[in-house]
């Protein structure tokens, strides 16, 4: 192996020109392959963070009442009318609170009160939904205290949040005092407290926090809660934190991915689109190194055969060829894992990138994968010019 690869790197260096050619060919296509994993994975990223890290990633209720059969009757059931003048909640939720936080994969929980109100202010009407969570919680799920844009995040009992939206359409700011009228009938005067812009329409026109305390008593919930909401990390990890849960708990538990299944299924296809690309990338090195041995093969016809006529076998001159096109591969991957780390340098994080920039997300951009990919792939597109220089007959080689 030793005598095979010191005349393989003779080989390569008799004629740097076409060996630098070579690996600037392979390095330019590694330097793709890493660019479109960093770019692909920064754009996952982004849609992320800007639709799915702003909303419940498992979403835990009280089950629903399903008909039971009678005792003394094997085919009569019982069906159950949902009563509406009743709200469905979790009566006894404080035990599941440590239960769910200590799930692996949950980075946050929030336990919440939810409902339907109209906003009254003047003539003006407007309905919004109610989210009442407990101050320390406001940004567990939505980062509400970031999107704040007016006022602050503070939750005191007589104050409510509102979106940007919401408040150009009633003409408020904060400090002004707003009359909100639960589906439950009863009224409360709340001041605004802040303002906040989530960038999402539905939730800046629609959505109001409150005090969890205050929430209580506009609904009528003196003891239960509407639903616990949690966050996870990875994000994609959700289906599985949701069946855990939901044999820990007994309730309704719901992943994001079945709320958002055409977001889900459009990350999916985003990930496999990125894969295609990197594999087309891949066979362009493969090809472009076969192509190029075999030239080299037709080149130094006349020296394999003075190699073979003194006695080297056709198991060496294969090494030798392979040998050459892996170093070829080695050396371009590393060159192209350099040029990309370079070039990705100056892009800022994804959480950082301005409105219409690049998500690159040189995190995701797979240099040691690309690396040994692109050596793998080139070893094995050798093969084939190798074993074909090993059956070059020296008589007829040396003769031309």
């Amino acid at each position: 192996m030793r005598y095979a690869a010191k005349i393989a790197i003779r080989h390569l260096l008799s004629s740097w020109g076409q060996t630098l050619l070579l690996a600037i060919g392979v390095a330019l296509g590694v330097a793709v392959f890493i660019f479109m994993s960093a770019l692909i994975g920064g754009l996952a990223t982004l849609l992320t963070q800007r639709t799915v890290g702003s909303i419940p990633h498992v979403t835990l209720e009280m089950r629903d009442r399903d008909p039971r059969i009678l005792a003394d009757a094997e085919s009569v059931q019982v069906v159950v009318q949902k009563d509406l003048s009743r709200r469905e909640q979790i009566a006894i939720w404080q035990p599941f609170i440590p239960i769910i936080a200590g799930t692996r994969g949950v980075t946050g929980v929030s336990a919440q009160i939810r409902g339907s109100a109209f906003i009254e202010r003047g003539q003006a009407v407007a309905p919004v939904g109610v989210t009442g969570v407990t101050p320390g919680n406001l940004s567990v799920i939505a980062n509400i205290g970031a999107a704040i844009v007016e006022g602050s995040g503070d939750l005191p009992v007589d104050g409510i949040l509102i979106g940007r939206i919401l408040a150009d359409d009633l003409g408020v700011r904060t400090g002004q005092v707003l009359r909100l009228v639960s589906d439950r009938g009863r009224e409360r005067n709340f001041r605004i407290g802040g303002i906040f812009s989530l960038g999402i329409a539905s939730a800046d026109r629609q959505a109001v926090y409150m005090n969890f305390t205050a929430a209580r008593a506009l609904f009528d919930l003196p003891s239960g809660i509407s639903r616990i909401e949690v966050k996870v990390a990875p994000v994609n990890d959700a289906s599985r934190v949701a069946d855990t849960l939901r044999r820990a708990t007994g309730l309704k538990v719901t992943p994001w991915t079945e709320e958002n299944a055409q977001l889900f299924e459009a990350l999916d296809a985003q990930g496999r689109t990125g894969t295609i690309i990197k594999i087309f990338a891949l066979i362009t090195i493969i090809v472009g190194i076969a192509s190029a041995m075999l030239l080299s093969i037709v080149r130094r016809r006349a020296e394999i055969g003075i190699l073979r006529a003194m006695g080297a076998g056709k198991r060496l001159v294969t090494t030798i060829f392979v040998l050459e096109g892996t170093l070829i591969g080695a050396t371009g991957a590393v060159g192209g894992a350099v040029i990309a780390w370079a070039a990705l340098a100056p892009f800022p994080p994804v959480s950082e990138v301005a409105q219409g920039g690049l998500p690159i997300d040189r995190g995701q951009g797979q240099f040691l994968l690309a690396i040994l990919l692109t050596t793998l792939a080139a070893a094995l597109a050798s093969i084939l010019p190798a074993r074909r220089a090993a059956g070059v007959d020296p008589v007829e080689a040396i003769g031309q």
